[in-house]
């Protein structure tokens, strides 16, 4: 695989994420030709970036570092859907509230 072709082909399909930290899938066959696929970026990062954050809470429980409402998880949620491990919108809202809740973001209704 040539790293240098590869380098190009991600910075080209990647230029709208505008440096965001994303997973990629990169499959490598034997004749050394490569796909790869770029997943949504982690829910953390998405959470810490709508409470404007630089890192999530070290004692979530007590110290607290941002609030969103439930209407914004449901958009986290709908940008990472394809990502997730949920069968509807609904709960796919509610795994990113418990992310939220875990880095020490308060949930409103």
């Amino acid at each position: 695989m040539n790293p240098g072709q590869f380098i190009q082909q991600f910075n080209a399909a990647s230029a709208h994420l505008k440096g965001k930290v994303v997973g990629v899938l990169v499959t490598v066959y034997k004749d050394r030709t490569f796909t790869f696929e770029i997943k949504s970026p982690p829910a953390s990062v998405l959470l810490k970036e709508a409470v404007k954050a630089e890192k999530g809470s070290g004692e979530p429980n007590k110290n607290k570092i941002g609030k969103l409402k439930m209407a914004d998880c449901r958009k986290i949620a709908e940008e990472k859907f394809k990502d997730m491990n949920a069968f509807d919108l609904d709960r796919a809202a509610r795994v990113i509230a418990g992310t939220a809740r875990s880095m020490g973001i308060d949930v409103e209704s």
